[in-house]
This record gives C-alpha cells, structure tokens and sequence, in this order.
C-alpha cells in the first residue's frame, strides 16, 4: 500500500505543476500567434486547467478502469464549484461581468441535465461518448464564431492582463506545451496505477477513489490558476475559468472516456453524485447570472453555502472508505 500512496503523491505534484505548465505555455503560444484573448480565456484557459483530467480519465478507461474517469470528471465539476468557487469567494466576494460566461453557464446546466439522460440506462456507452465529443466540438466552433463577432468582453480584457504578466516568446511557448503534455501523460499514469491499487487494497470502488483523491488532485490547477487571477481582481477569467472546465469535464471527458470503454453507471451515481453536481451548478447559475441589469455576483455567504456543500459530500465519501476498509 505504501508504494501506491507514494504514486498517487508523486503523481499529483507532477500533475499541477505540468498542468501549469502547458496551460501557460499553450495561452503564450495563442497569443504570439494571433489568437483574441477573449478566446484564450474561453478555450486555452478554461479547457486547458482540465487537460488532467482528460489524460487521466483517457488513461484510465483505456486500462479497463472506466468508473474511476466518471468519477474523476464529475468529482471534479463537484470540486471546482464547492472548493475552488466557494473558497474563492471566501477570500474575495466575486463579481461578473462578462456576457460570456453568463451565456456559458445555461449551457452547462443543458449539458448536465444531458448527462443525466444518457446514464439513465445504466451505461453510457461508445455511441453516447461520441454525441458528448461532437457537442463539444459544436460548442467550441460556436464560441469561436460569437468571439470573433461580438469583439471585446470582461473575459478577454481579464486574459490579456494575465498573459501579460508572465510574457513568454513563441519558442518558450512551444516548449513548454511539449513539455506539459509529456509530464502531464506520465504524472497520470503514476496517479491511476497508484488510485486503482489502492482502491482494491481499500476495497472501495474506482468510482469513489475517482470522486476524492483523483478528483480533487486534477482540480488543484484550477485551484492554482484561480487563486492567481483573484490576486489580480480578475474575477471574470476565476469564474470562466471554472465554468469552461466543468464543461469540458462533462462533455469531453466523459465522452473520450466512454468512447474508449463503455462506463456501467450505478443508481448512486445519479441519486448521490449527479444530483449533487446539478444542485450545485443551479446554485452557480443563480448566483453568477445577475439580475435587473445588474452584474451577476458570488458573495461570501454563497460561497461559504458551495463550500459546505463539498465539504459534507467528501466527508460522506471518506466515510464510505474507511468503512470499506475497516
């Protein structure tokens, strides 16, 4: 058991700092090539902090692990509103501003409700995976098309003061991007042998080693990146940010993982994890939407609310665990 733990350690350190790594190296790499940051905001930054949780789950569901990548995904939807969203307005009451995340956050809710539709047999398979990925591929051509015809927005003027502060050429972009994946493939294999090892010394299923460990470790670059723009007041890229991940998680890495082995859905996936994610991104949509004309708006008493909520979901969890194991 030791050496697993040890893996799953070694395996997340790795992880967050590739993680950055290719985020930052593939946002300088846009920008020098002529890329709005309004879409970098939109597609490099907000998809690519998820970029951990689609090599993972890829890497797991190829090696016959498919629950541990749902678990992985929607974990992570759970973490990204209730620790990061919820520990960020703690910090900083958040303020919206842009009209693009409040048009992203209806969509999310479509693509949750989605979600729950294609479990409700019980699996979802390579044909449902496959409606997932196009509808993100419909999605990302959509956003591309209203980016370049809507001009400016919050979003973008909050990504081109991040870009600016870490300045990078294009050959140092490159470079890291390469860098990034690379590390970001063999830091997540590290995680899933460990997970799954430890998951069967446990006794305890891959789905819940998928909705705890894994998931908080792959949400830590959002976490990371999070933090970094609330020190710079940017609070449009903090929410875009999450929002674009969740996204990417419930459409991409749901749908790839499928795609490359059919996920058996129990009934406590919907009734426990799906419900709460749903419950939580309704929560976010009311939140952040505004109303009246008036900027949508995270205050500390809302995000204290998101963060309870993870907060009793994961200790439900850790619970079912140390049952198992007992």
């Amino acid at each position: 058991m030791m050496l697993p733990a040890v893996a799953v350690v070694a395996g997340l350190i790795l992880l967050v700092w590739s993680a950055e790594r290719f985020v930052d190296g593939a946002a300088a790499t846009s920008a020098r090539l002529g890329l709005s940051p309004l879409l970098i905001g939109m597609l490099v930054i907000g998809f690519g902090t998820s970029a951990p949780e689609l090599v993972v789950s890829a890497l797991a569901a190829g090696q016959g692990n498919p629950a541990l990548a749902l678990g992985n995904a929607y974990g992570s939807n759970i973490a990204n509103i209730g620790l990061i969203l919820g520990l960020v307005a703690l910090i900083s009451p958040l303020t919206v501003h842009s009209t693009v995340v409040r048009r992203e956050l209806p969509i999310l809710g479509g693509a949750t409700l989605l979600s729950a539709l294609l479990m409700w047999g019980g699996l979802i398979g390579r044909l449902e995976g496959a409606l997932l990925l196009v509808l993100l591929a419909l999605f990302i051509g959509t956003s591309v098309w209203r980016a370049r015809r809507d001009g400016a927005d919050a979003l973008g003027t909050d990504t081109e003061e991040s870009l600016a502060v870490h300045p990078l050429s294009l050959r140092a972009g490159l470079a890291w991007t390469a860098v990034g994946l690379v590390l970001l493939v063999v830091s997540s294999r590290l995680l899933v042998w460990g997970a799954v090892a430890i998951a069967q010394g446990l006794g305890v299923s891959d789905l819940v080693i998928g909705l705890t460990v894994v998931a908080v470790g792959t949400s830590l670059p959002e976490l990371a990146s999070s933090i970094s723009a609330l020190r710079r007041r940017e609070h449009d890229l903090v929410l875009g940010n999450v929002v674009g991940s969740n996204l990417f998680n419930t459409l991409g890495v749901v749908g790839l993982a499928a795609v490359i082995h059919p996920i058996q859905v129990g009934a406590e996936v919907l009734l426990r994890d799906w419900s709460l994610m749903a419950a939580m991104t309704l929560l976010l949509a009311l939140f952040a939407m505004g109303w009246r004309g008036r900027p949508g708006r995270i205050n500390r008493l809302e995000g204290a609310v998101l963060l309870a909520m993870f907060m009793a979901y994961t200790a439900w969890l850790v619970r079912l665990v140390l049952t198992a194991a007992a």
